[in-house]
């Protein structure tokens, strides 16, 4: 009971004030005192242990301890503390006293302050003292230095000098560790950094994980190494200061949990933004396949920090290969796999991983292992990805790398890469990290020689240029002329497209500078440049038409070539006229309506998603689009009138699939200039009549109908027809001088001659007219007025179903009337419905009462007023759906009439396929006649 009164009895150390005047006193007088025999323990051991164990860990105790100023006397206390002689404790063992615990706290550091004391306190304190001495007043500090205040002031006082003085002069492990704690805690801050940085705490922490054994004191200076590396010119100090070999070498260690987790931590933030120092020691120090093992590890922590790690060296080239031989390729590969599934990360995750394995494949080596491990499909993956276009660039550079690898060509092929790069020709592009020189292919490695000194392999390739034609002499091609020496040096001459490819990916940057022979042919490499150098290498197969010569592969190049924001680069038209140049092509081009896309887009102008509304173009590029579209037209027109392109075009023709008919039919006309061969095939064997029967079926291409209309026209001015009827006139027939009327003498007052006969309509109206001229003008009206019937006798004969203003025209050409104006009376003006009008009343009296030249005469007043300047495009659906063939036939001149716009052409072509409806045989005979030039119930070749 004594021993617990005893124990609760409140002792001198419980007050912060009394530990502070111990601290004040000692800092100003010295280490030495009188020991406590009851204790064993001197006032400042019992003051700092109180404070390190009471008053710091008590809520709000480090404000309180700094507002009571007592961060000056325990700084004095350390400058003191370090200058008492190092000498003992460079060879003590250093242990860590038992009744102190390592902690790692987190916190910042501060600035450089004064240099330490240089008075040496009381020898006769034992070192064991001073040492327990540091630890305490080192453990308050790091205590202390987690709070943002406290490392504001520490470094006003000049903390880190102190700091870094006890880190060069007191070698144990104890004091080494709380001193890099407290520094580590110190470095949090961007200010601490740089101080701590200046005052030359690096090279000591580095010595120290070389020096020491102990975990805790390694954790502590792997702590403070890491978090002194905040900055980039902070990462690169520290790796150009060795401080990455000594944590490689420790991960090769043996493990231990605790050490291995801040290892890694460090080195994931040592190689971010990986310079070429921290790989070459991380890799000297044997730290590649200790990452590749810890890639698998249990603890998530540890597992994606190693990850990240190989991520981050893949950007410096000399150490891809050795990365690729440690496993790191299957290990990056198959963590962006995971990170890509159902269940895997979001894009921002994946980021550093894509950028890894896109380096990854600028290695020869490297690629192979990645083309093994799944590679190409998950590139290909990405590629089809919308939400990663950020990366598309990236990815199409990266596939550049496998140019020459046969299998993987045919690889990527297969799954499908032609139309997702045509794709990327004509889309959106994403922003594209510059990769520096460091970053490019490790397969040619960079020549460092002496000045004046040649290398062999150097003088290999100058002889090469030269022989070649790309250098005129070796005074063109100097070593002096490197980056290295000339900080702005000339583009140099680049070797022809195949040679392009022999390091394919040595960088985005280096990738997009101009390429040519030379600065007067020089050819630019923009963004687009990786996806035609991959595009071309697929063209040069002995048959790319499976892949090239089909609709999203030529939209992609089409779009390119004619909305570049400038010159499309010379490639794209060289892959599109070796394309067309090559007979493999030819059925391709045919069947995918390839030819009529060409035509459409370069030389008449109309694109698919310009259709139906036309995008205008500055007339210099439509020449220019106009030149080659005619150019390339004209190379599938040798080809198609070879022995070989006219055995295929009959072939496709009269055994392909219904489909491949249709196509062959309609591409005809723009690739075939023999008559012989186009007469035989789309006039003899039927394959007009074929393309106009497929107008009214499901259109298997958006331009359709356009290729359609403009096939129709091209055939029509290669015909020679032996009967060309005139087209209708522009003008309507009321400006047309009218012909003599001979009914309108009837209708007066006193007419001449009397009439002798009157027709009396439904609706009551009585039309005067004579018997003999009636019955002379129609074999219906002599029938009926001068027959058998008892119209015969009578003076008033009823005309059933019949309008004034449709009988107008009738009693006129009863009359002898022709051309006199009466048939345009009953014809409504353009914009009105033709179906259920007057006009089309007429005309059905006309054909009942047996008037074929009222038939035509009303015919003519009606395609000339609405199939004239005046008329629509709607207009002609309505001509077209009177059903009368010889409408349909004024339809059918007014499309493939030869001054029609082409757009206007296919649109009315449109209107007429839609008024057709399901009856499409008028419309077929029609176009047959024109096309073929018959008069209309001809009969028209089968």
């Amino acid at each position: 009971a004594r021993a617990k009164m005893a124990a609760a009895k409140p002792t001198p150390t419980d007050s912060l004030s009394f530990c502070l005047a111990q601290l004040t006193a000692a800092a100003g007088e010295g280490l030495g005192g009188t020991k406590d025999t009851a204790t064993n323990e001197t006032p400042l051991g019992r003051a700092l242990l109180a404070l390190r164990t009471r008053h710091i860990k008590a809520a709000g105790g480090i404000e309180r301890f700094r507002a009571r100023g007592g961060l000056l006397p325990l700084l004095a206390l350390l400058r003191r503390a370090s200058a008492a002689g190092p000498a003992p404790f460079l060879a003590g063992p250093g242990s860590s006293p038992s009744s102190i615990e390592s902690a790692a706290s987190d916190g910042p550091a501060p600035s450089p302050g004064p240099a330490p004391s240089s008075a040496s306190l009381s020898t006769s304190s034992p070192p064991a003292r001073l040492r327990k001495t540091l630890d305490l007043a080192l453990s308050i500090l790091a205590d202390c230095c987690t709070e943002g205040a406290c490392r504001a002031e520490v470094r006003r006082l000049g903390g880190i000098l102190s700091l870094v003085t006890i880190l060069q002069c007191v070698k144990t492990d104890s004091i080494q560790n709380r001193a890099a704690r407290a520094l580590g805690n110190l470095a949090m801050e961007a200010e601490s950094c740089a101080d701590i940085h200046s005052a030359g705490a690096v090279p000591l922490l580095i010595e120290s994980l070389t020096a020491y054994q102990d975990s805790h004191c390694l954790q502590s200076v792997i702590r403070a190494l890491r978090n002194l590396a905040d900055s980039p010119q902070h990462r690169l100090a520290l790796a150009q200061q060795g401080a990455v070999r000594p944590l490689a070498e420790l991960l090769a260690a043996p493990p231990d949990p605790a050490l291995t987790l801040a290892l890694v931590r460090a080195l994931l933030e040592l190689s971010r933004g990986c310079s070429r120092a921290c790989a070459e020691q991380l890799s000297l120090g044997g730290g590649l396949g200790p990452l590749v093992s810890l890639a698998s590890h249990p603890k998530r922590t540890v597992r994606e920090s190693a990850i990240l790690i190989l991520a981050n060296l893949c950007a410096q080239g000399l150490v891809r290969p050795a990365l690729g031989n440690a496993g790191g390729v299957e290990v990056l590969l198959g963590e962006l796999q995971q990170r890509r599934g159902p269940s895997g990360a979001g894009p921002a995750s994946q980021q550093p991983l894509v950028r890894a394995v896109c380096l990854l494949c600028r290695e020869a080596i490297n690629r192979a292992r990645l083309r093994d491990a799944g590679g190409l499909e998950l590139l290909i993956g990405l590629l089809r990805d919308p939400h990663a276009s950020a990366w598309h660039p990236r990815v199409v550079a990266a596939l550049v790398g496998f140019l020459y690898d046969t299998g993987a060509l045919g690889r990527l092929q297969a799954l499908g890469l032609v139309p997702l790069l045509a794709g990327q020709l004509c889309g959106e592009l994403g922003d594209e990290e510059e990769e520096g020189k460091e970053a490019a292919s490790w397969d040619f490695p960079e020549e460092r020689t002496p000045e004046r000194v040649e290398a062999g392999s150097f003088r290999s390739l100058r002889s090469w240029l030269i022989s070649e034609g790309y250098a005129a002499g070796p005074e063109d091609i100097s070593p002096d002329r490197s980056p290295e020496r000339c900080p702005r040096p000339p583009p140099p001459p680049a070797p022809p497209e195949q040679a392009q490819a022999a390091s394919p990916a040595r960088s985005p940057a280096l990738v997009r500078t101009p390429r040519g022979r030379s600065p007067a042919t020089e050819e630019s490499w923009g963004r687009e440049g990786p996806a035609l150098l991959l595009l071309s290498r697929f063209s040069q197969a002995q048959d790319p038409s499976g892949a090239l010569v089909t609709g999203p592969a030529l939209c992609g190049l089409l779009a390119y070539v004619t909305r570049a924001p400038g010159p499309p680069s010379p490639r794209a038209l060289r892959i599109l006229a070796r394309l067309t140049c090559n007979p493999a092509c030819l059925e391709a081009f045919v069947c995918s309506y390839g030819a009529a896309l060409l035509r459409a887009w370069l030389v008449l102008g109309v694109a698919p998603d310009d259709w139906p509304t036309l995008r205008a173009r500055p007339p210099s590029l439509r020449s220019q689009h106009r030149e080659l579209g005619e150019m390339l037209l004209q190379n599938l027109t040798v080809q198609a009138e070879s022995p070989f392109g006219v055995g295929a075009l009959t072939h496709l023709l009269l055994s392909g699939s219904p489909e491949d008919r249709v196509a062959c039919a309609l591409t005809l006309p723009f690739i075939c200039r023999k008559p012989s061969l186009w007469r035989r095939l789309l006039l003899d064997q039927g394959g007009l009549r074929l393309l106009l029967s497929a107008l009214t079926r499901p259109a298997p291409h958006p331009l359709f109908l356009f290729f359609a209309a403009d096939s129709l026209s091209c055939l029509h001015s290669l015909v020679s027809p032996p009967v060309s009827p005139a087209p209708p006139p522009a003008t309507p027939l009321d400006l047309d001088p009218p012909s003599p009327c001979h009914y309108e003498p009837l209708l007066g007052p006193a007419p001449i001659p009397a009439p002798d006969l009157h027709f009396l309509l439904d609706s009551g109206l009585r039309l005067p007219a004579q018997r003999a001229a009636s019955s002379a003008a129609s074999p219906f009206f002599r029938a009926l007025l001068a027959g058998s019937f008892a119209e015969a006798q009578m003076d008033l004969v009823p005309l059933r179903d019949l309008s004034p203003s449709a009988a107008w025209p009738i009693m006129h050409h009863l009359h002898g009337c022709r051309g006199c104006g009466a048939a345009l009376r009953p014809i409504p003006p353009p914009g009105q419905p033709l179906l259920g009008s007057e006009a089309e009343e007429a005309l059905e009296a006309a054909g009942r009462f047996l008037l074929p030249g009222l038939e035509e005469e009303l015919e003519e007043a009606l395609g000339r007023i609405h199939l004239g300047s005046q008329g629509s495009l709607e207009s002609m659906g309505e001509v077209l759906r009177l059903g009368r063939p010889r409408m349909a036939v004024h339809c059918a001149r007014w499309v493939l009439g030869p001054g029609q716009c082409t757009r206007k052409r296919a649109l009315a072509l449109v209107e007429l396929v839609e008024a057709a409806g399901e009856e499409a045989g008028p419309l077929t005979e029609a176009f047959l006649a024109v096309v073929m030039g018959v008069e209309v119930g001809s009969r028209v070749p089968s």
